[in-house]
């Protein structure tokens, strides 16, 4: 199983029952998020090398969009590269997945600043 596949197979846990047109959505999203992390993170550092923290971020980060596109009528805005979808109310569960995910994966990102410990 790729790690694109266990992205998706672990959003798809968590997401619980979804139709036939969301886990398309989300499987697409998957690939986004994977995509959009793997070019955020540390020179020399490969998805594998965190992969139990790439795995989950980029699941979270998936379900977060997804939540985000899941009422077509309150979408105001979808961007592709480096993807953003903008709804014209704030969805907080959304909003937390991504903070989540954000700290979560923040220790191997490039220009990010994190707290390991003091």
């Amino acid at each position: 199983m790729t790690l694109r596949e266990q992205v998706y197979a672990q959003a798809l846990l968590l997401a619980g029952e979804l139709t036939e047109r969301q886990a398309a959505v989300l499987n697409a999203l998957c690939t986004a998020m994977c995509a959009s992390l793997e070019t955020r993170l540390r020179d020399g550092l490969e998805p594998a090398d965190c992969k139990a923290d790439f795995v989950a971020a980029s699941s979270l980060l998936a379900l977060a969009a997804l939540g985000s596109v899941g009422d077509e009528e309150d979408v105001e805005q979808i961007t592709a590269g480096d993807f953003t979808i903008r709804k014209k109310r704030n969805d907080a569960a959304s909003n937390c997945l991504r903070a989540q995910a954000e700290l979560m994966i923040a220790p191997y990102l490039k220009d990010r600043f994190t707290f390991l410990g003091v």
